[in-house]
């Protein structure tokens, strides 16, 4: 048997190891068949070929090693976790190399699981039986694609997004081979950059040649972030009637749903998305966060359950997780559920010892420990520790959800907090930056007078403020407009006004004689106060430190 080649080193400074120095990873719970594909891949002359027989340790090898090929099987049964769950929880994550050769094998060639494939950007989706020819054949033109794109993969690697984009689009203007896979690449990479309209022409270009719901999805993702909300959401509308089980497209749709204010068609969206994937630990994340602050708490308890079982220790799982659930342990009287929780934290903090976001996560369920265990002395010097975290620097939007809704629950089983009044409104100040961050800090003290007026009293000031400031620029002092929104920023620590100063800094720019020292301050300003929790994002999951704000 001829060995798969591979070029020694990829233009670009990408690594493309020999084959006999080549790792794959082979997938597959059937002992036999695993074997087989094990022998096949050394038989093309892989050198060293790993084997698991579980989705969940493959996710694991592959967050601690880097292999050049990945074959898996995709039905797992009878556990929930399919080969598709593992590749899509790896790219949603980021985790996963694009120069790794990815191949699905499976015994059903429905056009609906092929389509799945090609979301994910498999380099090949195999139907049983298959030759090993086949195989062999897979993995060359999986190598080919991965060398031709080299040079973008090393730019990405190193996050070198703009430069990476615009090689991309290069490929895509002079029709090179595999300006497929680079149009898709570039497209993300200019949505990271905020170019939305860049994304779009690129996405557009696909579009244009084959109608591939990827790309039409990514155009309503491009519309999204470029403004065009109603635009955005007829794009998704007709893509989810033309595609009705394409579980991304409902991502997206529950992301601008709750934007809008639609909270129950949201939950409703994510539901048919999970459904869509019961194995995916991404997906049971955002909608047990969504239900958990939108009135479902038997569904986000099952789906922050599925999520700790399938992906508990893995960098796909978000620890914040176990804050919610150990909420809703919490509010049913199940003290072994909680503490089951807390342990798990404890645990996490054991391998991230200075981290303050984990430090805060524990701090919550020990608070609530304490009072469902009628420790109530203990729950409020806990709670007095937690309120005194929220003037710190790097203090986060899910810290401060998850304060709200600690404190109404003390208050809700009449523990005496005679200064709460001053802590939500300075947590609103600083939190509510948005009509959606607004809505979730409200549903986050649900349940006692007084949390929501004070929080959409302060929101309605962050807003007066800006209007205030746009009537300068508007009067034709755009200086006294970013000078004032940068002190409400610092005052509150508010990103919507520091955002707002940034945006008028720099359509006045060329009035303002001080303009580049006023940028440094907005920036400095950004770079100390602006945080945000994961939990809270419906947009797609990202690894991140412990200790690192996402």
């Amino acid at each position: 048997m001829t060995a798969v080649s591979a070029p020694e080193r990829a233009p670009g400074g990408v690594a493309r190891r020999a084959p006999g120095r080549c790792q794959a990873l082979v997938v597959d719970a059937n002992p036999a068949s695993r074997s087989a594909l094990a022998g096949m891949l050394r038989d093309f002359g892989i050198g060293n070929v790993v084997q698991v027989s579980r989705v969940q340790d493959a996710r694991r090898r592959i967050e601690q090693e880097r292999f050049d090929v990945v074959v898996s099987e995709y039905d797992f049964d009878p556990e929930p976790m399919t080969g598709q769950d593992l590749f899509d929880d790896l790219r949603l994550a980021n985790l996963l190399p694009l120069s790794t050769v990815t191949v699905m094998i499976s015994g059903e060639a429905s056009y609906a699981r092929i389509a799945e494939a090609a979301e994910v950007a498999l380099d090949a989706y195999l139907i049983k039986p298959h030759t090993e020819q086949a195989l062999r054949e897979r993995l060359l033109q999986g190598f080919e694609r991965k060398a031709a794109l080299a040079d973008i993969f090393a730019l990405v690697e190193q996050q070198r997004w703009k430069v990476a984009a615009t090689l991309c689009e290069l490929h895509v203007r002079q029709r090179q081979k595999h300006w497929v896979a680079a149009a898709r690449i570039g497209a993300e990479a200019w949505l990271r950059l905020g170019d939305a309209r860049a994304a779009a022409a690129l996405f557009e270009a696909v579009v244009a040649t084959q109608a591939l719901p990827w790309a039409r999805l990514g155009i309503a993702r491009s519309e999204y972030e470029a403004g065009a909300v109603r635009k955005a959401r007829r794009t998704l509308e007709s893509l989810l009637s033309d595609q009705p089980g394409y579980a991304d497209a409902y991502d997206v749709m529950g992301r601008l749903l709750l934007e809008q204010g639609e909270s129950a068609e949201a939950v409703a969206a994510l539901r048919r998305a999970l459904a869509l994937t019961p194995g995916n630990v991404t997906r049971a994340l955002k909608f047990g966060v969504l239900a958990f602050y939108h009135g479902h708490p038997d569904e986000a308890a099952h789906a922050l359950q599925q999520a700790m079982r399938l992906g508990l220790n893995s960098q796909v799982f978000d620890l914040q997780a176990l804050v919610l659930l150990g909420t809703l342990h919490f509010d049913r009287g199940d003290r072994r559920g909680l503490l089951q929780c807390l342990r798990a934290l404890q645990a996490a903090r054991r391998d991230h010892p200075d981290s303050a976001r984990l430090r805060r996560f524990e701090d919550t369920l020990a608070v609530l420990a304490a009072l469902l265990e009628r420790r109530v002395p203990d729950a409020v010097t806990l709670a007095q520790r937690a309120v005194l975290e929220m003037q710190a620097d790097d203090y986060e939007f899910e810290a401060a959800c998850n304060l709200l809704s600690t404190l109404a629950r003390l208050l809700a089983r009449e523990v005496r907090l005679d200064d709460w009044p001053q802590w939500v409104a300075s947590l609103a100040e600083r939190f509510a930056v948005s009509r959606t961050s607004c809505e979730l800090m409200c549903r986050a003290g649900e349940g006692v007078d007084g949390f929501e007026s004070t929080i959409r009293a302060r929101y309605a000031g962050i807003c007066d403020a800006a209007e205030a400031a746009v009537a300068h620029a508007v009067g034709g002092d755009p200086r006294r407009a970013v000078v004032e929104l940068m002190a409400h920023g610092e005052r509150t620590r508010n990103a919507k006004l520091l955002d707002l100063a940034k945006h008028t800094l720099d359509r006045h720019r060329e009035r303002i004689g001080d303009a580049p020292a006023l940028a440094g301050s907005i920036e400095r300003l950004n770079r100390r106060y602006r945080r945000y929790g994961v939990q809270l994002s419906l947009g797609a999951a990202r690894a991140h430190p412990a200790d690192t704000p996402a």
